[in-house]
């Protein structure tokens, strides 16, 4: 009796270490299971994105000019002397006919009539008159009239851009006084000759319609316009990404991840590249966060939340103006 007591407490001792070792055993494996999905659970980067466009880029050269008027006579005596009067200052309007200056042809001895030197066109002074007392001969520039009223920039350019030079071209064009107007105008004349010294090619532009804010005499900047590369999407260079000397772009899947593609790079200007090949217009591209970013890696899109920000930023704003408006 007692033999049969002792064997079922040893039966039910190991009956429970049993249950123990098996509770322990399930428990460690909900434990490493759940630390394991931990690990393999994906991060998700934040991005903002933008739909991929087909634009075209403008390339340009820069250079300086002078503006003058269009048409324009050099005014020359017809006897040399010295000035002894002078009847126009710098701006000046004349009628064709009108006297410019008077020359005295007058020599130690001699007593001769004033010789005056009249205007050959009308137009307005365009240059600062020879002062009374200069001698000039019958080669002497005494002034320069010209038509204020239509007005040109002649530049150099680099002889590098000889080939894009022609007639035609479009410009921009600003002048120190006003810095934030833009005046357009295009390009009316090509030198066939490049310049030996300066290795520059003249070029001489009209303004495409008058603006009394333009003067003659001023110096203005030119930003000529000479290739169109157009028919391809064009993204900021800033997006692209370079691994092993290959140019690549994000592209976000239906699934909420990114693919990772290889572009060819074409044509440059001001920071934004054509893309030749790998993107197609309409695909949405990483604009932002790329570079944290690998084949396959889940997205957080939040290019829409920051607009929608902006956007009740914005409403905001108005509505508090309207208000101070209306309690002034």
């Amino acid at each position: 009796m007692k033999l049969k007591k002792s064997t079922v407490v040893v039966v039910c001792a190991i009956a429970v270490m049993i249950v123990v070792i098996l509770y322990a055993c399930v428990a460690s494996k909900s434990g490493g299971s759940g630390r394991k999905g931990q690990s393999t659970e994906k991060t998700t980067f934040s991005v903002k994105t933008q739909t991929a466009e087909v634009a075209v880029l403008h390339d340009y050269v820069e250079a300086n000019g002078d503006i003058s008027a269009v048409n324009s006579v050099a005014v020359y005596p017809d006897i040399g002397g010295k000035i002894a009067s002078t009847e126009v200052t710098l701006g000046s309007p004349v009628r064709k006919g009108d006297v410019i200056v008077k020359v005295d042809p007058s020599e130690p001895g001699s007593n001769y009539a004033l010789s005056p030197v009249y205007a050959p066109i009308s137009g307005s002074i365009i240059s600062t008159p020879l002062k009374i007392g200069t001698t000039v001969t019958t080669s002497s520039t005494i002034t320069t009239i010209g038509d204020i009223a239509s007005l040109q920039i002649t530049a150099d350019i680099p002889e590098r851009y000889a080939a894009a030079l022609k007639k035609g071209l479009k410009a921009e064009i600003t002048v120190v006084a006003y810095p934030d107007v833009i005046f357009p105008a295009t390009v009316t004349y090509v030198s066939p000759v490049v310049d030996s010294t300066s290795r520059t090619k003249e070029i001489i532009l009209a303004f495409d319609k008058n603006d009394s804010r333009i003067n003659a005499g001023m110096f203005g900047k030119v930003k000529l316009y000479t290739y169109d590369y157009a028919g391809y999407v064009t993204v900021s260079s800033d997006v692209v990404v370079t691994k092993s000397g290959k140019q690549y772009l994000y592209v976000v899947k239906d699934d909420g991840t990114v693919e990772q593609r290889e572009i060819q790079e074409g044509s440059s200007v001001d920071g934004v590249v054509q893309v030749l090949s790998g993107i197609n217009p309409g695909e949405k591209i990483v604009v932002e966060g790329e570079q944290s970013l690998s084949d396959g890696s889940l997205i957080k899109d939040i290019t829409n939340n920051e607009n929608t920000a902006a956007s009740a930023a914005d409403e905001t704003s108005e509505t508090g103006n309207e208000t101070n408006s209306g309690s002034n």
